[in-house]
Order: C-alpha cells, then sequence, then structure tokens
C-alpha cells in the first residue's frame, strides 16, 4: 500500500512539475522577496520558496530532529510555483524522515524488546482497557488529563515546524495553577497581512491562486 501511494505520488508530481498549462498558470504569480517575507516575519515552506533557508527543527532541533538526515528545500522566486515546488518537495523529505524513524524502531525493538515506553504510572497513560477495569488505571488517567500543577514563575516560547511555518508558544507564569499570559504565534496570520500587497496590481484570478499557494488556514486568523 505504501509504495502503491508513493508510486501515485511521482505521477503527479510528473503531471505538475513541467506541464507547460500550470507553469504558466502559477509562475511569477504572488510573488514575495526574502526581504519582503522576513519583514513580515514569514517562516516555513512560504519563507524558504523565497529563498531563505530557515527551518525550526535544523536551526533549533527538537524531539530528535538532529538525528536524521533530511534536505530543507528552498526556492528563489517566492512565487506560486516556488511554494509548490517547495512543499512537494517537503513531502518527499518528511517520507524520509518516517522511513529513518520506522527503522530507528525496527533496530530498538530488537535491542530492547517491546517496551517503549518508562514504567511510570504516574507519567504514561494507562491503556484503555485497564482504566475500564481496574481503580488504579482510572485514578491514574484521571490525575494525568485533569491534574494541574503550580508552574515556577518565569516566561518561556517554545516552537515547532509545523506544516505552515514556525508555530510558537509563549508563556508567562506568576506561580499559580494557571498561565498570567498565554500566547500564539500562528503563522498563517503572519501570512495574510502580506496578501494586499502581494495581489497588487494583479487580477482576481491571481489572487485566489496566490492565496492557495499560500496555504493560509482560516482558523489561524480568529
Amino acid at each position: 500500500e505504501f509504495r502503491r501511494v508513493l508510486f501515485r505520488s511521482r505521477e503527479f508530481e510528473k503531471l505538475f512539475n513541467r506541464n507547460r498549462i500550470f507553469i504558466d498558470r502559477v509562475k511569477n504569480v504572488g510573488p514575495i522577496s526574502g526581504e519582503m517575507a522576513l519583514n513580515y516575519g514569514f517562516t516555513g515552506p512560504n519563507l524558504r520558496a523565497a529563498g531563505v533557508d530557515y527551518d525550526v527543527r535544523v536551526h533549533t532541533p527538537y524531539s530528535s530532529y538532529q538525528d536524521f538526515d533530511f534536505t530543507v528545500p528552498v526556492g528563489t522566486t517566492g512565487d506560486c510555483y516556488d511554494r509548490f515546488l517547495v512543499r512537494n518537495e517537503e513531502m518527499w523529505q518528511s517520507l524520509s524522515i518516517i522511513e529513518q524513524a520506522y527503522q530507528k524502531v525496527q533496530e530498538f525493538k530488537g535491542s530492547e524488546g517491546e517496551v517503549f515506553h518508562a514504567d511510570s504510572p504516574a507519567y504514561y497513560l494507562p491503556e484503555k482497557k485497564d482504566v475500564y477495569t481496574k481503580m488504579e488505571a482510572l485514578i491514574y488517567h484521571f490525575k494525568i488529563v485533569m491534574g494541574e500543577i503550580d508552574a515556577p514563575i518565569g516566561e518561556v516560547y517554545q516552537s515547532v515546524e509545523g506544516g505552515n511555518g514556525e508555530l510558537g508558544f509563549y508563556l508567562v507564569s506568576d506561580g499559580g495553577r494557571a498561565p498570567y499570559r498565554l500566547k500564539f504565534r500562528r503563522p498563517s496570520f503572519i501570512y495574510y497581512q502580506a496578501f494586499p500587497e502581494m495581489i497588487r496590481g494583479s487580477s482576481l484570478s491571481d489572487a485566489i491562486v496566490t492565496m492557495s499557494s499560500m496555504n493560509v488556514i482560516a482558523g489561524e486568523l480568529d
């Protein structure tokens, strides 16, 4: 099944990458320079399509990304065609990471057995069947899901490389059980601010294509 999906994906790739009709429709449409993208605060594939090589997984690795080999695709023009090429190549790089992770898991299973988590019920959710049949499992499940802690006083920012770019979380604690302040850095909200400038002087149909290529998620604009 996996190989069949790869085969179909390659077919779609060949259908678009050198298709003259497709290229003529998206090339030089909705471009943005690397300087302008940085000024607006772009990240992710929309920034990389403009020629800026920035990926959170590479510059500030997390979740063991530093243990995987992958290439960060970078464009040059920042137009719809480059955004398509960058996102398409990122799918292949993601598949490569999955294959590497699968291989590492297989190697781990061969040496360490089938256990992939610490035997610490206070921090690891019990199996659902145990929650329905064992009181201890039900208690641990409730404490982990509903429990609260007194967070230390301070502030922290953590980000990940989401599908649309840098997704950040800024948290300020005054020592209580609820955040004093919590703010999300939503990449689509930032992209949308540049949209009017990117389509100025173009046709209405180009505006639609540009918006689609930026992959702005409406929920991030609320």
